[in-house]
């Protein structure tokens, strides 16, 4: 039987469009279709205008260290729409950029929402229907509010990016690392910054030490944490939205951002009706090489639920294409994968947390908490933690936990090293590089407990 092509797409965001560029690249025929903004939630709304956020919210405090190191500057306010302009135009640029990488590869594109018709055929939503000997699934998540009184007059993480004006008050509800790094953004901003969370300390399944400093540094920062609450109800009150938490309390907010969850999108793509299996989540059930319960169809990403997070989307998009079209067959890797949480401070981690790695064999914990040296000179009071999980009996470091100011960049190179199996041994063998706040990763000599 003949096909249109080797491989049809369905979703233009990391994972999918590498997909379809390697598998082009390799001489297979493919195409994509993409219903919104080439490059998904990352480039469009996650990842890529979050961070810029982040970026932009961390000058107030830069330009106060200013002063303290002897320059004369001053903060005239943060002008939003400037902002908006640019990280406008940036998104624009992203996404013509990722159009470009399909066209050059001689990906064929489709700006259509697409669904599977048969096992090899999809339907898009002009009318026209393409056959593909593969198909590839790659559509992401998509942010949700529970359903509650009012629950509509919350936003999400999506709107964030798209607000007119820059609120006077919000409320952020939830306690994962999109709301956390939100709540730190518009805390950064200049916005009264309200943060509920219903679990006893926000960041849940992250090492408990790290968190706790997280929260700790949010709250001396001015975020108003509130743990063990959560909203009741919402009703308008002129432009404001009256909030009713669980624990009594009434306040005015001018937004209320909603970050308790994102669900994949993988709704009317005629699954069901193929017998492709979906999770209690939603969710695509593949096996271990992304394959779906139809041969012909796989599925990678967020829409798999499996580690959501746009450089394993990737990986999973490379061995998709070394399984099937290199005839190597590849499983992509989910362990020890090294992680940033752009909160302020930020964090980075990689491997089991001291209370997981606690469960499984003894070990021993390496960790120390200071005040970094150059905004200790400026006479702010922000701490830092480094802390190793390290297993007795083998050496090997099972975890190591970072909450600093480029905690991101930090991780990615420690998770060299851990990925590699090294000792504890092999840290401190390493010279430190001084006068630096990673120096402490090296140096650190006697556990401070044994567990």
């Amino acid at each position: 039987m003949s096909f249109d092509y080797d491989l049809f797409v369905i979703g233009g965001g990391s994972g999918g469009v590498r997909a379809a560029r390697v598998a082009a690249a390799g001489g297979a025929s493919v195409a994509l279709a993409e219903e919104d903004r080439y490059g998904g939630t990352c480039v469009i709304r996650g990842c890529v205008p979050k961070k810029l956020m982040v970026f932009a919210s961390e000058y107030s405090g830069m330009v106060e260290d200013g002063r303290a190191y002897g320059w004369n500057l001053e903060n005239k306010g943060f002008s939003w729409d400037h902002f908006k302009g640019k990280l406008n135009a940036e998104l624009d640029r992203l996404e013509g950029i990722y159009r470009n990488l399909l066209k050059n590869s001689g990906v064929e594109s489709f700006d259509a929402r697409a669904k599977l018709a048969d096992a090899h055929t999809v339907e898009l939503s002009d009318g026209t229907t393409k056959t593909a000997k593969h198909i590839l699934i790659a559509t992401g998540g998509r942010p949700w509010v529970p359903e509650f009184p009012g629950s509509e007059l919350a936003i999400t993480s999506n709107e964030m990016f798209h607000l007119e004006k820059l609120p006077e008050s919000i409320l952020i509800v939830g306690g994962g690392y999109i709301a956390s790094e939100f709540a730190g953004i518009m805390n950064g901003l200049g916005v009264k910054t309200t943060q509920y969370y219903r679990g006893e300390q926000i960041l849940r399944g992250f090492d408990n030490e790290a968190r706790g400093l997280v929260a700790e540094e949010m709250i001396q920062s001015g975020i108003d944490l509130q743990l063990g609450n959560n909203v009741a109800e919402m009703q308008r009150e002129g432009d404001k939205i009256r909030v009713t938490a669980t624990n009594g309390d009434v306040t005015l907010f001018d937004q209320v951002m909603f970050a308790t969850g994102r669900k994949p999108n993988a709704d009317n793509l005629g699954l069901e009706e193929l017998g492709i299996a979906r999770g209690k989540g939603g969710e695509i059930k593949v096996d271990q090489y992304s394959q779906t319960a139809v041969p012909s169809v796989y599925a990678i990403g967020d829409v798999t639920d499996r580690v959501n997070l746009t450089p394993v989307a990737i990986r999973e998009g490379m061995a998709f294409v070394e399984t099937v079209f290199n005839g190597n067959p590849t499983s992509p890797d989910h362990e020890l994968i090294p992680t940033a949480i752009f909160t302020q401070p930020e964090m980075g981690t990689i491997g089991l947390s001291e209370e997981d790695a606690a469960k499984e064999e003894t070990i021993e914990v390496y960790s120390t908490s200071f005040k970094p040296m150059q905004q200790s000179f400026a006479g702010r009071a922000q701490k830092v933690l480094m802390k190793l999980i390290v297993s007795k009996a083998s050496r090997k470091v099972l975890g190591c936990h970072i909450v600093a100011p480029g905690a991101g960049e930090m991780i990615q190179l420690a998770g060299i090293a851990v990925k590699m199996g090294a000792t504890k041994e092999d840290f401190d063998r390493t010279v430190a590089v001084h006068p630096t706040m990673s120096e402490e990763l090296v140096t650190l000599k006697t556990p401070v407990r044994t567990v």
